[in-house]
């Protein structure tokens, strides 16, 4: 559930512009970062609530933008961009690596509850390929030595 914090914060945002709608993304992200990086139902239909919204509508945009996670995510997440540039300068390779160091499938997450990875579609990187997300942070020209490094400042 949101905190009072959160909603007042929605609120604001809220006033900010002349259609609650157009304060549904940022109210969104909002929720997701305070519920440990996921959207439940529940969030969703608090985020309705205050900018007087339909929940349908905050949930349809919820499921639409890649950025929102539905389920419950480890503490970073892991996004490794496989669109054609990132493929094409070993990305699918990257993924895989970044698999079997950590012992997870894309879509999982670790036993320790430490690292989700998912493969996703581009991230507009391409001139910097292969990519990937590491929270809200990009990470480019990656190779393994790079991947592993970037592991270890977050572990």
């Amino acid at each position: 559930m949101l905190s009072s914090r959160s909603q007042a914060l929605i609120e604001r945002i809220r006033e900010e512009y002349p259609d609650g709608r157009s304060a549904l993304l940022p109210a969104l992200y909002l929720a997701q970062k305070e519920h440990g990086g996921w959207l439940s139902a529940e969030e969703c239909d608090q985020v309705a609530a205050v900018l007087g919204l339909p929940p349908t509508y905050v949930a349809s945009a919820a499921s639409f933008y890649t950025m929102f996670n539905r389920e419950p995510v480890g503490e970073h997440l892991i996004q490794v961009c496989t669109n054609i540039s990132c493929s094409l300068l070993g990305a699918d390779h990257l993924l895989a690596y970044l698999s079997r160091k950590l012992g997870i499938e894309p879509g999982e997450t670790t036993a320790d509850g430490k690292f989700t990875l998912l493969e996703v579609e581009c991230l507009g990187s391409c001139g910097t390929a292969p990519m990937m997300q590491l929270d809200d942070r990009y990470y480019e020209n990656l190779c393994e030595e790079k991947v592993d490094q970037i592991l270890a400042e977050v572990s």
